[in-house]
């Protein structure tokens, strides 16, 4: 290889370093989030076992998916450490919503978002349908974790 050659390096592959961080089990509380066969979830049961013959306590979590609300467990030696996702709430202003279920967001820099689908939870599907179709001013929260995006809750601003 001379010095002249040049390269170039195209990575597609994401580490997923930023989507994460560790914590150790025994310190994770119900009502925090969790990863749990690679899913985020909110953890709604903690019980801790004794330490046994064989050394560590256990910790078996129970954890509800944030973006799509299906129920996993685990159980983690308390002493070793889990991934614990990086999780965010933005509000949205809702601009409009598409025939094939996008909606356009406006975000408080003034930048539009068009990239997220309507939920599929039908209660708030209609409550966001009903108000847009009423001309109500709507901001959305939208969560999200480990390059998931998902509306999640609504608020109304009052009439346009």
């Amino acid at each position: 290889m001379t010095d002249s050659e040049e390269h170039h390096f195209e990575s597609k592959a994401d580490a997923g370093a930023s989507k994460t961080y560790p914590q150790q089990a025994g310190t994770v509380r119900k009502n925090g989030y969790i990863v749990i066969k690679g899913r985020p979830c909110k953890v709604v049961e903690v019980s801790t076992s004794k330490t046994g013959k064989h050394g560590h306590a256990k910790c078996h979590f129970v954890g509800i998916d944030i973006f799509n609300g299906k129920k996993y467990d685990d159980i983690v030696p308390s002493s070793h450490n889990c991934d614990i996702p990086h999780v965010s709430r933005t509000d949205y202003q809702l601009l409009d919503i598409s025939e094939d279920g996008f909606v356009s967001l406006l975000s408080e820099n003034g930048g539009t978002k068009d990239d997220l689908r309507l939920p599929t939870d039908d209660n708030l599907l209609s409550q966001i349908k009903d108000g847009f179709a009423e001309g109500k001013d709507l901001v959305v929260s939208v969560m999200s974790a480990m390059g998931e995006e998902q509306i999640c809750g609504l608020k109304d601003i009052g009439p346009k």
